[in-house]
């Protein structure tokens, strides 16, 4: 049973299961929360940003909340996507973000 066991947990952790990127402009608190980087204020600015000024058109937008830079931006670049209601386009961060 324990060699049984074993084989499961291996096979799953070696399977290479992808997680989704989180979208930025319909995530909830607790799923930016669970983003690297990210605490419970910081996810609470970018929903109110969010709320405020609408939908995020890129993921470079996202350092116009106050707390967000270009560090956490590439700390962050392949666990976040902007998908917008009219297009559901992801984009992910340039290069030339990442030499800001």
């Amino acid at each position: 049973m324990r060699k049984f066991l074993t084989t499961i947990i291996l096979t799953f952790l070696c399977s290479g299961v992808a997680h989704a990127a989180t979208n930025i402009n319909t995530a909830s608190q607790t799923e930016l929360e669970s983003l690297q980087g990210i605490g419970p204020a910081k996810a609470r600015a970018i929903i109110e940003y969010r709320e405020k000024n609408g939908s995020f058109a890129s993921v470079e937008d996202l350092k116009k909340v106050d707390g967000i830079g270009a560090g956490t931006l590439k700390q962050l670049h392949d666990a976040i996507t902007v998908e917008n209601e009219q297009s559901t386009e992801s984009t992910k961060i340039s290069k030339k973000t990442e030499k800001e």
